[in-house]
């Protein structure tokens, strides 16, 4: 009769050490939650219910928003129509060249007209003006504004060569005929709102 081999699966024990290392661990974690004492444990879940609640809240009004969206900023589009402005060395600093300028700007709001200004440096006379006023006239601008003695004077003796530029000048005219593409405005109140008509006028008949 043959011997019968009975296979016995022992389980692995586990190791003392670890067992003891998760015992304290156990140990601690209860004698931490005894100190907190109950009032505690409860302030802690009521906390971290309304952080959960007001994270859900979040979540789904972020996919719920039913506002518009923002429109993106956009730039002023500006027409081919530029109106230059020439001062004396003051620039647009000067009191009336100050006011014709902010004309200037009422005029490009309602018009989508660029605006420019030069100012005449060095000697202030006719002659020096000269070279300014043709850098203007050179560089495509619809309409020329003067304002200033010699850039006035500078302007009028010009005009006849360019029939196709509106010239709008300040001052007073000094008699004789003035040309179909000539306005004057004169000086004093309401300057900046001629200044504005005037320049509107002139763009208006070039479209």
């Amino acid at each position: 009769m043959g011997k019968q081999v009975r296979q016995v699966t022992q389980a692995r024990p586990v190791p003392v050490e670890r067992q003891r290392r998760l015992t304290r661990v156990g140990h601690a974690v209860v004698a931490g939650l005894r100190a907190l004492g109950g009032r505690t444990i409860a302030m802690i879940a009521t906390a971290l219910a309304v952080l959960l609640a007001v994270i859900v809240t979040g979540i789904v009004l972020s996919r719920h928003d039913s506002r518009p969206p923002i429109p993106a900023t956009r730039a002023r589009h500006y027409t081919d129509t530029d109106a230059c402005l020439l001062t004396d060395h003051q620039g647009i600093n000067g009191g009336t060249a100050a006011t014709v300028w902010r004309g200037m700007q009422d005029a490009s709001l309602r018009t989508h007209t660029r605006v420019t200004y030069s100012s005449v440096t060095g000697e202030q006379s006719t002659a020096n003006a000269r070279p300014f006023l043709n850098a203007m006239l050179q560089s495509s601008c619809e309409v020329v504004l003067a304002v200033g003695g010699a850039e006035v004077k500078a302007a009028q003796e010009t005009t006849g060569r360019y029939a196709k530029v509106g010239f709008v000048l300040v001052g007073a005219a000094n008699g004789g005929k003035t040309a179909a593409n000539v306005s004057w405005v004169p000086t004093g109140d309401g300057l900046r709102e001629a200044v504005a008509a005037a320049v509107e006028r002139v763009v208006d008949a070039r479209n």
